[in-house]
């Protein structure tokens, strides 16, 4: 790619989102390295907040202990600040190999308005999977992960216990499978309309039944963790997809843990599942952009922004003053 060719207007004006300490964002001037022969220039189009992590790390809850394995693909910076973290990238390439130019593409790029990477760094989004939707890949891909550690079965009864952006993405793909009974279990009434639109059922916690053969835990709150060990039948599992943080988790394993031989296991989708250990992380990407295809995702799409307003947004989604699923992130151009 000779030089010059990523666009001087590209190049010049391109700004990211930087936590400069924690509650403190800021809209940062970027100088983009010149791209080499492998590389992409992407222009982003959307990108996305996933609120449990990114609002975690605005408030600087990562844990010293965490700092490396926290770290997301392309951040820049370190913990608790100032970073530059996030992991929901929708862009266009601009330059770049002939079989990427001018394709929409998915990245776990921090919000940034422009952008290189490897060209291996990036997943084609399939035409049929509209960018707003796309953004969402990151999480399917999560959800993904989780499935593969669950090991459901047919006609399994399975709660999942949380219904934030993880748990949603979870309970939409189990949903898919034969006569499986899913229920959605969350604090927040509203969303039985969410868990409607994803054909699973809903209850609040004290209203779920028992009785599942397993539970997917996402709510990250001792209660919900509680509640999901309580949910099971004998010889059951949970698998818990929560990132705590520096938040202390308790339970009261006096009851049911030891004499029903239930169990509690840990997903996390910074390594694939054992269960699919053949697979790549690249396979486990694009599998999730072809399950986007399924427009019931949309509904976990619930605001949007400019990209200039993202720091103030960050510190209303920490503070819970904008409730969202998966608020997204808009850019000129879009």
């Amino acid at each position: 790619m000779p030089p010059g060719s990523r666009g001087d207007d590209l190049a010049s004006d391109a700004h990211a989102f930087w936590l400069r300490a924690p509650g403190r964002g800021e809209i940062r001037p970027v100088a983009l390295p010149e791209p080499g022969r492998d590389d992409v220039v992407v222009r982003t189009l959307w990108s996305g907040v996933s609120r449990g992590t990114e609002t975690l790390v605005f408030r600087g809850g990562v844990p010293p202990s965490q700092y490396a394995a926290m770290r997301a693909p392309f951040q820049e910076g370190d913990f608790p600040g100032p970073v530059k973290y996030g992991y929901l990238n929708v862009g266009a390439v601009e330059h770049g190999p002939p079989q990427l130019q001018g394709r929409t593409v998915f990245c776990l790029y921090p919000h940034q308005t422009a952008y290189v990477v490897p060209a291996g760094a990036v997943t084609v989004v399939p035409e049929d999977v509209p960018p707003a939707r796309a953004v969402l890949a990151g999480t399917v891909e999560t959800a993904v992960n989780a499935v593969w550690d669950a090991a459901a079965m047919v006609g399994d009864r399975i709660a999942v216990v949380g219904a934030g952006m993880v748990g949603c993405c979870v309970a939409r793909l189990l949903a898919r499978y034969p006569a499986v009974e899913v229920t959605l279990v969350d604090v927040d009434e509203t969303r039985a309309q969410v868990a409607a639109a994803l054909g699973v059922r809903f209850a609040p916690p004290a209203d779920a039944a028992d009785g599942c053969d397993l539970v997917v835990h996402t709510s990250a709150t001792s209660a919900g963790l509680q509640r999901s060990l309580e949910l099971l039948a004998r010889e059951g599992t949970v698998i818990d997809l929560s990132w705590y943080g520096d938040a202390e988790v308790r339970l009261s394993l006096g009851g049911a843990f030891h004499s029903g031989r239930l169990g509690l296991r840990a997903s996390q989708v910074g390594t694939v599942s054992p269960a699919r250990a053949r697979r790549t992380s690249a396979d486990r990407l694009a599998l999730a952009l072809e399950l986007l295809r399924d427009p019931a995702f949309d509904v976990l799409v619930t605001g949007e922004s400019r990209f200039e307003e993202l720091p103030g947004v960050m510190e209303r989604l920490a503070t819970g003053s904008l409730p969202a699923l998966c608020h997204t992130i808009t850019y000129e151009g879009a």
